[in-house]
């Protein structure tokens, strides 16, 4: 298999997303006895995570 700096790039992406997402401890360990609570965390997170790169708006 040959080093692809693109396919590195993309995959880089990927894995920063899955850091950002685990720095929720809940999500991390999955604390949560109810599937519907933890996606309820994954959601609010990627809400939070998406508000964050919008610009600011008046």
């Amino acid at each position: 298999m040959t080093y692809d700096p693109v396919d590195y790039k993309q995959r880089n992406v990927i894995e920063r997303g899955f850091c950002r997402l685990k720095q929720w401890r809940g999500l991390a360990t999955r604390y949560d006895k109810l599937a519907i609570v933890y996606r309820a965390a994954v959601v609010l997170n990627a809400v939070i995570a998406w508000l964050r790169h919008l610009p600011d708006t008046p």
